[in-house]
């Protein structure tokens, strides 16, 4: 019984995270998270708390679901410098299937509600901090290896990577335009090559 309780909780807060994710914080109501989780009202308070506790919670289950697992799948199927490239790769792609123009839960909440609540904003900017993080050491890893020039500033360029995937995902909430997304990731991407490669 409580592993049926444990999968209902996790397929619920899914539910939820679908729910900001497609109105956004201020627009969705107790009312339609509670519909849409297939709970009561009170049991959505029982479980969750409030629904700015409960958006807390499913910002951290999207990026669970999301750029962790992406995170955790480029790191297992790539070399560190592929990985930096596939992941961009990856937030392009997923950026042009978005028939709804969602974008990225992270980034939609770092632009509507970190500027007026400071715990919003310190759990998107540690959200967003792993991503960063993940640029980092691949690029610290790939500059061991010779696959980056050693002169790369990995903080730097994994701040400047951020920034890049940021932009892309807000840019997908009005357009889905292959050819300037991929003009974006590039230069930045380029930053990644040894002046040998880039002779080749």
């Amino acid at each position: 019984m409580a592993r049926l309780k444990s999968f209902d909780e996790q397929r619920a807060l899914d539910r939820a995270v679908d729910c900001f994710w497609r109105r956004g914080y201020q627009a969705t109501s107790v009312r339609e998270l509670a519909g849409t989780m297939g709970i009561g009202g009170t049991s959505l308070y029982n479980a969750y708390g409030d629904k700015r506790a409960l958006f807390v919670r499913c910002l951290a289950r999207y990026a669970n679901r999301s750029s962790r697992e992406r995170m955790a799948r480029m790191e297992e199927q790539h070399a560190p410098k592929q990985a930096v490239r596939a992941f961009l790769g990856e937030i392009i792609e997923r950026s042009l299937k978005d028939p709804d123009g969602k974008g990225c839960l992270l980034v939609n909440s770092a632009l509507d509600m970190a500027p007026h609540d400071a715990d919003i904003a310190a759990a998107v900017a540690g959200h967003l901090g792993e991503i960063r993080e993940f640029f980092r050491r691949n690029i610290e890893a790939a500059r061991r290896s010779g696959d980056v020039p050693k002169t790369a500033d990995a903080d730097a360029l994994s701040g400047h990577l951020l920034g890049v995937v940021m932009g892309i995902r807000v840019l997908a909430r009005i357009s889905r335009d292959r050819d300037l997304m991929e003009d974006i990731a590039r230069p930045a991407l380029a930053l990644l090559d040894s002046p040998r490669s880039r002779l080749q």
